[in-house]
């Protein structure tokens, strides 16, 4: 089995959640108002509450490797053209 974490604007949620359900995948969890560090610096959402423009979401998806690959696939021009980053990793149900 396979993890795919996405972190990208929350603007963006509803078409990462289309190519999700187009890819196959049997679901995903979201958690909202993500901060951090990364390439473009620190990112914070705590002054963005009211609107929530450009804070970021973090998207959790568990699927079969066959899944994986087509989510991928279709993942790589939501990122080049919107931007965020998406990582995939082995898991194991407990």
């Amino acid at each position: 089995m396979k993890r795919v974490d996405v972190i990208l604007s929350e603007r963006e949620l509803e078409r990462l959640i289309g190519v999700i359900n187009s890819s196959g995948a049997p679901g995903y969890s979201v958690a909202r108002h993500i901060t951090g560090q990364g390439a473009h610096g620190v990112v914070t959402s705590e002054s963005l509450e009211v609107t929530g423009l450009g804070a970021n979401v973090h998207v959790i998806v568990f699927c079969e490797e066959p899944i994986t690959k087509n989510l991928c696939r279709e993942l790589k021009p939501l990122l080049n053209y919107y931007g965020g980053v998406a990582f995939v990793s082995n898991c194991e149900p407990v």
